[in-house]
């Protein structure tokens, strides 16, 4: 059904259901509710250093196979069990994907990988998956990129993260400041701390923000503040940021600006300078500099699935191997939670 609402030339919008009647299709029941918010709770223990254990955020640069997903997420599953003493485990579940330029925007918006755009599909079958996926028992993490597509979904999120791209942007850090998780804000892609750490300050405190209710009707929301924020390392186009300087830079600057001392490192990306392979150095480093008593640091990212590489989106794909950024395969991943 196209909508008649907007005028401007060579534009077009169709209809979505309503959050509301997405949650009705794919309902949350009470359980699984619990469980999640018991998620939430242990997550929020790591970050605030009232547990010395690690949260471990694991998973595709992005999904796009439903299949492959289940997959991993229940070989995560399985290995949690070995080292629930010591670390958290989290899926990496990111269902959008910001783009520098263009590009395939995600499973969200593009499903069926095919450029039709089928975004009410796209929406049920994330919400879908999520649900089957914290069923097996593993929480979902993601990044919250689009500040109207995320309701649909973040009931059903137990991490989140705000990305490098969207850090600076006043309506993401409303958006965090009202999301009942523990935030974690990516540093620029330039490798700039300080865009990230002033949206943890604007994150904490109360925000008042236009959004949508349920039922899709603009309104004004208020939000509590999120007191659960922390910084993510993720690198910079000049250099990495995971070494012992500076890591101890960005702790400085937490200091300075009165936010609580801890962090995450994103052992992908520019930490790794995009190599996949990379990402091992890059883990090995950040454990040493846990084991050596520096209890700033609360977690780690890894890329991973279940083949290693990328490859590019087409007609014939590979199961379980990556679309967008190379990752690790879930053999080499398995190896390092286990000898973490």
């Amino acid at each position: 059904m196209t909508s008649r609402l907007l005028h401007y030339p060579g534009t077009a919008s169709q209809s979505l259901p309503s959050i509301r009647k997405i949650k009705e299709e794919f309902h949350l029941d009470e359980e699984l509710f619990r469980t999640i918010q018991g998620f939430r709770e242990k997550i929020i223990n790591i970050v605030s250093k009232q547990t010395r254990k690690a949260l471990f955020l694991v998973g595709p640069c992005s999904i796009h196979d439903t299949s492959a997903t289940l997959e991993f997420a229940r070989k995560l599953k399985t290995v949690s069990e070995y080292v629930s003493d010591k670390i958290m485990l989290v899926m990496r579940v990111y269902c959008e994907k910001p783009r520098t330029s263009t590009g395939w925007k995600g499973f969200l918006y593009d499903p069926d990988l095919n450029h039709t755009n089928d975004v009410a599909k796209g929406i049920r079958m994330t919400r879908e998956l999520m649900l089957e996926i914290n069923r097996i028992g593993i929480p979902v993490g993601t990044e919250f990129l689009d500040p109207l597509t995320c309701h649909y979904y973040q009931d059903l999120v137990s991490w989140g993260s705000i990305g490098a791209r969207t850090s600076s942007s006043q309506i993401h850090r409303q958006l965090a400041s009202g999301l009942p998780m523990p935030i974690g804000f990516k540093n620029s892609t330039d490798g700039d701390l300080l865009n990230a750490v002033n949206g943890m300050i604007a994150a904490k405190h109360s925000q008042r923000h236009i959004g949508l209710d349920e039922d899709g009707k603009a309104c004004m929301i208020t939000t509590s503040g999120n007191p659960n924020t922390h910084l993510v390392l993720r690198g910079g186009e000049s250099k990495p940021n995971f070494d012992r300087p500076s890591v101890a830079y960005a702790l400085e600057l937490l200091a300075t600006n009165e936010l609580p001392l801890r962090l995450m490192i994103d052992c992908s990306h520019d930490n790794s300078r995009k190599d996949h392979e990379l990402q091992e150095e890059v883990f090995n480093e950040v454990i040493e500099q846990i084991t050596h008593g520096n209890d700033s640091i609360v977690g780690l990212a890894l890329e991973s699935h279940l083949e290693d590489g990328k490859q590019e989106l087409g007609s014939s794909l590979k199961y379980g191997v990556s679309i967008t950024d190379s990752c690790l395969g879930w053999k080499i991943t398995e190896q390092l939670i286990l000898r973490a």
